[in-house]
């Protein structure tokens, strides 16, 4: 009983997320659910943000990625995430994170396909190009 016992707490340990990198398409991942792991990945202290209207994932990204110069990631809502970033699942009754469902998956490798990145290059050049006015105004 006790092996059995054993397996299944393994099991519970993983978790099947996605992993979005900059400028690549978004990957099933299967990572252990502790605090270590995730900052591997994003790496560095995490930070937990959740996508307008959709309470059910959270992206885990890395708290300081823009300050220490990571590269720009995907456009969210009114911001850029720097650096890699995970996509888990929001397990809010336990205050942990759960594996994505494949409707999940499904649902967030479309909402950051191609199509992502290429928003996200004209959201980086918007910004440049109005820094650019402004300090061309300012002189």
């Amino acid at each position: 009983m006790s092996a059995l016992f054993w397996e299944v707490k393994m099991e519970k340990e993983k978790i099947k997320c996605l992993l979005v990198e900059p400028y690549e398409l978004p990957k099933e991942i299967e990572i252990d659910n502790t605090l270590e792991a995730k900052q591997d990945i994003v790496g560095g202290y995490i930070e937990c943000a959740y996508l307008p209207n959709d309470s059910d994932v959270v992206i885990i990204c890395n708290e300081e990625g823009k300050i220490n110069g990571m590269k720009l990631n995907r456009y969210i809502g009114h911001d850029i995430i720097a650096g890699p970033f995970l996509i888990v699942g929001d397990d809010y009754e336990n205050g942990d994170f759960k594996s994505l469902t494949d409707e999940q998956i499904l649902k967030y490798k479309m909402r950051f396909d191609k199509n992502s990145i290429v928003l996200t290059e004209n959201k980086i050049n918007e910004i440049l190009y109005n820094k650019i006015r402004k300090e061309d105004y300012e002189r």
